[in-house]
């Protein structure tokens, strides 16, 4: 994923603003490039799992791929790295093709973003964060 600083910011402020608990949300990609960020509630209001809103959520990727972009679902990791957990990979066979942007907010510590594909049988691929100015 190749995303604008200022994108990305959005991400992590979303991030810091729903800490403890996990954010979500979805990040528009064209061709692989972030154009938009999409914030989403979290409806667990949990800091170990996120979920969203199925009637706001489909509406939007059914307009993205409309549109020929793709989507890459976000969240963040308040108590643990910026690693899939089993949940979320769990979570991820219902949207195979999707990447996984995780922010880690672990220990108060500097936000780290990376991104992740996850494939089946929970195959997980890491494929990397590009900040664009």
């Amino acid at each position: 994923m190749i995303i604008a600083s200022a994108l990305l910011e959005q991400v992590v402020a979303h991030a810091r603003l729903e800490a403890p608990n996990e954010c979500c949300g979805l990040v528009a990609l064209d061709a692989g490039r972030a154009v938009v960020v999409y914030e989403f509630e979290n409806l667990a209001a949990s800091p170990l799992r996120f979920e969203v809103d199925g009637a706001k959520l489909a509406p939007l990727l059914f307009e993205l791929e409309e549109a020929g972009q793709e989507a890459a679902i976000y969240h963040s990791h308040t108590h643990s790295e910026p690693f899939p957990s089993q949940t979320d990979v769990n979570f991820a066979r219902w949207w195979p093709g999707c990447e996984w942007l995780i922010i880690g907010l672990e220990n108060d510590a500097e936000p780290v973003a990376r991104s992740f594909m996850i494939g089946d049988g929970g195959v997980i691929a890491e494929v990397g964060v590009e900040i664009d100015g």
